[in-house]
């Protein structure tokens, strides 16, 4: 089933999706560096809880992503004191980011608690990377991710004849 094209009144400031990498980046680069201190560390150590809080926000960003919370205080804190966005975009490739961000630091976790030593860190730097380019460039790759499965017609609107 395909839905239709966002119009202007059910797009999203681009600026939100940004303002919340750079919140996950700083996240991310702090769980990468616990789990690198705690290699070799009996137990669950603070880089596993961290990484399973940033997981439970990037489900809650694809859950209901009007209500995440980075979203939620870039709307009501920043977005007033900035001016209005020259365009707006589709909402759906930064959703689907989401949960590739969730698909990373899942398998990360789910690698770590089977023992797999470097599986969080490396889960971790490589969402760091993703969430990085957002926020600094404001190149997002699991919008590209989306847009290139878009074009083959796997997700969102059917690919168009060319």
């Amino acid at each position: 089933m395909t839905q239709p094209a966002p119009t202007r009144a059910s797009g999203i400031d681009p600026r939100g999706p940004r303002f919340g990498a750079a919140i996950t980046s700083v996240l991310l680069v702090v769980a990468t560096l616990l789990g690198l201190v705690e290699l070799g560390a009996p137990g669950l150590g603070a880089a596993f809880w961290l990484t399973a809080v940033i997981a439970a926000l990037f489900l809650w960003g694809v859950l209901s992503p009007a209500t995440a919370p980075w979203g939620v205080l870039y709307r009501s804190a920043v977005r007033p004191r900035l001016s209005p966005p020259a365009e707006l975009e589709d909402p759906r490739p930064p959703r689907f980011a989401q949960g590739v961000g969730l698909f990373v630091v899942g398998v990360g976790l789910i690698l770590h608690v089977a023992g797999v030593p470097l599986a969080l860190p490396i889960a971790t730097a490589l969402a760091f990377i993703a969430a990085f380019l957002n926020a600094a460039f404001a190149f997002c790759l699991g919008c590209q991710l989306y847009l290139l499965l878009q074009r083959a017609g796997l997700v969102g609107r059917a690919a168009t004849p060319v």
